[in-house]
């Protein structure tokens, strides 16, 4: 099973703690890895076909100053397609101006949908056809760049299609928020103030948070399973759609 992280805050944001704890499950998924973050409407993107645990690629990263509003990172177990770098996650496409990031953990079978216009898959898995798919029902559903509760709603349509062809836990952004969708495994929890130490369940290492944040941080972060001990991560339920702003979920 492929491993999701995402995170969502209301400040730029260091991601390294987080990564490094989905880092430490590469061993079981090495058929690659890949991180996006946006940098206000600028989008950053590293994707290598190697595992993070050997992956150059995954060492700049982890020597990098990642601090973002909205990441979405992904290390891959290949169910369909060919272990290569056009089928590393996460899948990048422009929309409405502004870039989506989309990364997938499931298996789809039998979703082939026609695909038409700009959105056409470069790589061969289900995710990306599923991703293309996607963006372009959004570009029919809306003649202009919709509010984040009117995206909502139109995703809360698209993605039962897709979720009927097996498992589709998956997470997408634009920069301005964070869409997660389960299937099967996806948790979440909200770091806020009063911030407390938290230490990674698979890997001896802790992070004060209290020393690294200022009253008013926020940040939401979503992954396939809880990457830390002694905090209270909430497991979603299958077909639940979550969306996060600003380090929260947002009602409705």
């Amino acid at each position: 099973m492929c491993q999701l992280l995402g995170m969502n805050a209301n400040t730029p944001t260091d991601v390294m703690f987080s990564f490094a704890g989905l880092a430490t499950r590469a061993d079981e998924h090495g058929d690659g890895f890949g991180i996006g973050f946006f940098e206000d409407k600028g989008l950053r993107l590293f994707v290598d076909h190697y595992g993070a645990q050997k992956s150059p690629v995954a060492e700049l990263v982890k020597g990098y100053p990642i601090k973002s509003g909205n990441v979405i990172a992904h290390i891959r177990k290949a169910t369909q397609g060919r272990v290569a770098l056009e089928n590393t996650h996460p899948f990048v496409r422009e929309l409405w101006g502004r870039y989506w990031v989309f990364a997938h953990n499931g298996d789809l079978k039998g979703f082939a949908p026609r695909l038409h216009g700009a959105f056409r898959p470069v790589g061969d898995t289900d995710s990306e056809h599923a991703f293309c798919w996607l963006m372009q029902e959004l570009a029919k559903a809306h003649a202009s760049v919709p509010g984040i509760d009117e995206l909502s709603t139109t995703l809360r349509e698209l993605l039962p299609q897709p979720a009927a062809c097996g498992t589709f836990n998956m997470l997408l952004s634009n920069g301005q928020a964070l869409w997660a969708h389960a299937s099967t495994h996806l948790h979440w929890l909200v770091r806020e103030h009063p911030f407390r130490a938290a230490t990674l369940a698979d890997e001896d290492l802790s992070v004060d948070f209290a020393a690294l944040t200022s009253p008013s941080d926020r940040v939401a972060v979503v992954a396939t399973e809880p990457l830390t001990a002694g905090e209270s991560w909430t497991a979603m339920a299958r077909g639940e759609l979550r969306v996060f702003e600003n380090g929260a979920p947002r009602a409705g």
